[in-house]
């Protein structure tokens, strides 16, 4: 066996095994007649909204959805590779250049929220005041006070960059941090260190009780997060269930998916916006 075909088993063997998991907590009701490979972010699947949205699309179409949850550069990897029918991701760049590559097709976008820029309560770069994420972010450069960074090439982290690159700095020395990490390990390294870092609302909200981290900017149009679905190309992977992709994007875009993105909140507060409000 080569060893990319040996790596590529090892990656569907333990993601089968989370998968397994998570997919017991999506419905027990589902027979598993046919999977469904989702890829998508770290963030989507901390928030806990998928557990409320794919149980009806499962039980209507007698489908079993693996969830794959990754950064959104590893789950764009994984269908130009073919390993997934269908990715759920944050980065409209890569998404575009995704379908225009011929990687992906029938994009849609059908949610949105925000990023919030976290910090400790003592904000020694003073940027509590501050409305420009691109200015806290200099003045945090400035002070050399900690960042960590996710440093995975995830959603979070491509918007991070764009901001370093519109203060026309390189963040480098030992006050930024690159982990490599999801969100959720970030924001408690960040906590540990006293850190800033930049975290999606949602993983936020749903870590808020276990670190000291405040939200120390917000509101900026620039930290606008949107979210996109887009069918891994069956032209160029015969193989993946590409009918079924499409049912699940043409799902998330309906009434009742959009529903439930509307309702769903995390500590009383809502996650995301739906494209479609019903």
């Amino acid at each position: 066996m080569s060893l990319s075909r040996f790596c590529k088993r090892m990656l569907f063997t333990t993601s089968l095994g989370f998968n397994l998991v998570l997919a017991g907590s999506l419905g027990e009701g589902v027979q598993a007649q046919d999977r469904l490979r989702l890829a998508t972010t770290t963030s989507t699947a901390n928030s806990g909204l998928l557990r409320l949205l794919l149980p009806p699309f499962e039980k209507t179409h007698g489908v079993r959805v693996d969830v794959i949850p990754v950064g959104t550069g590893k789950a764009l990897e994984l269908g130009r590779n073919g390993d997934v029918d269908v990715v759920m991701v944050h980065a409209p760049d890569a998404e575009i250049r995704f379908v225009q590559e011929g990687h992906g097709v029938n994009r849609r976008q059908f949610m949105y929220n925000d990023f919030v820029v976290l910090g400790p309560s003592e904000d020694p770069a003073v940027i509590r005041r501050v409305k420009d994420a691109v200015r806290a972010f200099s003045l945090i450069e400035k002070k050399g006070a900690t960042f960590v960074s996710r440093g995975d090439e995830s959603g979070t982290h491509r918007k991070e960059r764009r901001l370093w690159e519109k203060t026309g700095r390189h963040p480098t020395g030992a006050w930024y941090l690159e982990v490599g990490q999801g969100m959720g390990k970030t924001l408690i390294i960040a906590d540990e260190r006293r850190a800033y870092t930049l975290s999606d609302r949602g993983t936020y909200l749903a870590f808020r009780d276990k670190i000291g981290l405040e939200v120390l900017l917000e509101g900026d149009p620039r930290l606008l997060n949107p979210y996109g679905i887009i069918a891994v190309n069956p032209s160029r992977h015969p193989h993946v269930r590409h009918r079924m992709a499409k049912a699940l994007i043409e799902y998330v875009n309906g009434p009742r998916a959009q529903a439930i993105i509307r309702t769903f909140t995390v500590a009383g507060q809502p996650l995301f916006t739906p494209v479609t409000i019903p």
